[in-house]
């Protein structure tokens, strides 16, 4: 029976949380290791909804233009491991934006689409 001491449930439950946790864990060194950060996610992100970079790292409230900053915001925390500060300061807004942003759900199909774009 899987055990450990951080998370509280059932032998499968620790071992199912352990799993996931490494998957992502690997999915993060992955992205780290081929040198893909903030910059690299705002380009590629820029060219699938065909705006220029000012405008998505700009305040723009253009409905386009959020919607790229909230996959940006989605994929820089949760896949790649990056800040919300960090994040924050190359899109142009908050950390507590970015941090409400992850906070508020998955990626959608753009950003898996975006991801794709990332891995080659």
């Amino acid at each position: 029976m899987a055990s450990d001491t951080r998370i509280l449930g059932s032998g499968d439950f620790v071992e199912r949380i352990l799993k996931e946790a490494e998957g992502k864990e690997l999915e993060t060194l992955r992205f780290k290791g081929m040198g893909i950060g903030i910059k690299e996610l705002c380009e590629k992100a820029a060219d699938y909804y065909k705006l220029e970079l000012t405008e998505l790292t700009s305040c723009s409230r253009r409905g386009i233009a959020r919607k790229a900053r909230k996959e940006i915001a989605q994929i820089a925390v949760k896949r790649i491991g990056l800040s919300g500060a960090e994040v924050a300061c190359h899109i142009g807004v908050t950390a507590s934006c970015i941090n409400r942003i992850v906070g508020q759900g998955e990626i959608y199909s753009d950003g898996e689409i975006i991801m794709k774009m990332l891995k080659g």
